[in-house]
This record gives structure tokens, C-alpha cells and sequence, in this order.
């Protein structure tokens, strides 16, 4: 099988997050690989509209459900439009997993702090159901999540499960401006909220996923809480396109980012040129 045929998956469910963000429930047509089929949190896949092209997302459902995959997406270009126009039961192609992962199994006993912007929750929530599902290997567990707007927090309902669930802290914050009559969330940017909210980096780890702006000022913020850098963890797809290392449009230096990434620590990213 060439290393560009995509597999064959089915849409079985569609669920709109946001007015411009949805998420995809995709099954394995072949029954063999729909047995077989695992990843780790924080691979990515290519995923096909076929006569319309490719488009790279993580894999935004966690390793420890089978038997579908989800991905989550904006509508901002040809493909990502022609894929949002598709419904229930028609077919897209997948290629992956892809990349490298989150290091959970090397987090157990720690303290495991998500933080998130926007549609960055994605990755995130690969990962935080990863570790929820398997709650009793992990000390606390807290989420710091914002958006611009409330109409643009995504997962709206698993955010509501997560409030209710004694084991996880969430705290959620929308830019000055973004917030509704009734919100009762932080009103504020997410490095602001954090430092606030001052999770302690004692015997911890952080996951840091959101638009590069955002990253960049939160990482000083987990520095000051007492996280080294080597215990933050971050994820970068922007500049991906084949996924396996042939097209160099990725590349940072010597990095590959879809095959030496896309899962890095602070102390990785600080090692990379400028330009990233």
C-alpha cells in the first residue's frame, strides 16, 4: 500500500462545537483495521475530501476509546470548506497516526495542569480524557480554558461535565468583552487567568495548546509557578503537510516537526532557530 493512500473512514456523527468549528466522529470502513487501529494522545492525521485534497488535524478523541476517531476543525480553507459541507454517512480518507506523543505513562503520581485557548482544546482534550480515563494513576487534575467569546468555547458539554466532576479543576475565562449576561467564568487573557489561579508546579506537569500568542506568554507565567521546562508540553501543526517528512514544509532547522514533533517540551522549543 503506498505511503499516501489514505484509508477509507464513514462520518457517523457531526457535532457543530461552535458557529465555526465541528467535530467528526470517523469509523474504520475496513473491519480488520477498525480492530486494530491505536495511536497514542497527541498524534495527528491527514484527512482527505477526495477532489478536494488534504488537511492536518490531531486526533482529537483519546487512545483509550476504540473504534472512532474524532477530529475538530475551523472552516478557513478549500478543503477544510469542502469538508464541512460533507454529511452523516459519506466518506473522507485518513492517513496516520502520525508523530510523536504525550508522554502520560511517564506522568503518573503528578499533578497534570491542561491549559488551552480557543480551538486548542482540541489536542488538550485527547490528552485529558486520556488521563481521565485512567483518573487513579494521576494526582490532581486542573484545566485552564478561554476563548474570545463564550459562543466560541468549544466542547461546550464535556466543559460542563468536567465542572461537575469533583476530580478536575476547571477554570474557564473569555477575552474583556467575550462575556454574556449569566457567564459566570474569569473574564481575562489565559496567561492572566493562570497566574491567578496559580496552580502549583510541584511534582507536576503542563500541557499548553493554543494560538502562539497565547503560548508565548503563558510559558513564562508556568515558569514563575514553578514548572522547568522540561515538564511543559506543547504541540505544533501549523506547518505541517505530508505528516511523514518528505514535503520539508515543516522543518525548523534540523526539526521535523511531523516526524520529530509534533509534541515538544519548552525546553525543545527553546532550542529551535527564531523563526519558529
Amino acid at each position: 500500500m503506498s505511503l499516501y493512500q489514505p484509508h477509507l473512514m464513514t462520518i457517523e456523527a457531526i457535532q457543530d462545537e461552535t458557529p465555526d468549528t465541528r467535530t467528526l466522529r470517523l469509523t474504520f470502513r475496513d473491519p480488520a483495521l477498525a480492530d486494530s487501529f491505536s495511536f497514542k494522545a497527541g498524534q495527528f492525521g491527514e484527512y482527505s475530501v477526495f477532489g478536494a485534497g488534504e488537511c492536518t488535524f490531531c486526533i482529537a478523541s483519546p487512545p483509550t476509546r476504540r473504534g472512532y476517531i474524532e477530529c475538530s476543525f475551523k472552516a478557513v480553507g478549500k478543503v477544510t470548506r469542502a469538508l464541512r459541507e460533507l454529511e452523516v454517512g459519506e466518506i473522507v480518507g485518513f492517513r496516520g497516526p502520525y508523530g510523536n506523543a504525550f508522554p502520560v505513562d511517564d506522568w503518573s503520581g503528578r499533578r497534570v495542569l491542561f491549559v488551552a485557548g480557543g480551538i486548542g482544546l482540541a489536542p488538550v482534550r485527547c490528552v485529558l480524557w486520556n488521563v481521565l480515563d485512567l483518573r487513579d494513576r494521576f494526582d490532581e487534575v486542573t484545566l485552564v480554558y478561554g476563548a474570545r467569546t463564550v459562543a466560541d468555547l468549544v466542547y461546550k458539554r464535556e466543559l460542563a461535565e468536567w465542572r461537575d466532576r469533583p476530580d478536575v479543576r476547571l477554570v474557564t475565562t473569555v477575552d474583556p468583552g467575550g462575556e454574556e449576561p449569566g457567564w459566570d467564568g474569569e473574564v481575562g487573557f489565559v496567561p492572566a487567568v493562570l497566574e491567578r489561579a496559580a496552580p502549583t508546579g510541584e511534582n507536576a506537569v503542563a500541557v499548553v495548546c493554543g494560538p502562539p500568542i497565547m503560548i508565548k506568554h503563558t510559558l513564562p507565567v508556568l515558569g514563575r509557578l514553578g514548572f522547568p521546562p522540561d515538564r511543559i508540553f506543547t504541540t505544533l501543526e501549523n506547518r505541517m503537510k505530508c505528516g511523514v517528512g518528505k514535503c520539508g514544509r515543516c522543518n525548523v532547522g534540523p526539526v521535523y516537526v511531523c516526524k520529530d514533533g509534533p509534541v515538544f517540551t519548552a525546553a525543545e522549543l527553546a532550542a529551535l532557530p527564531a523563526e519558529y
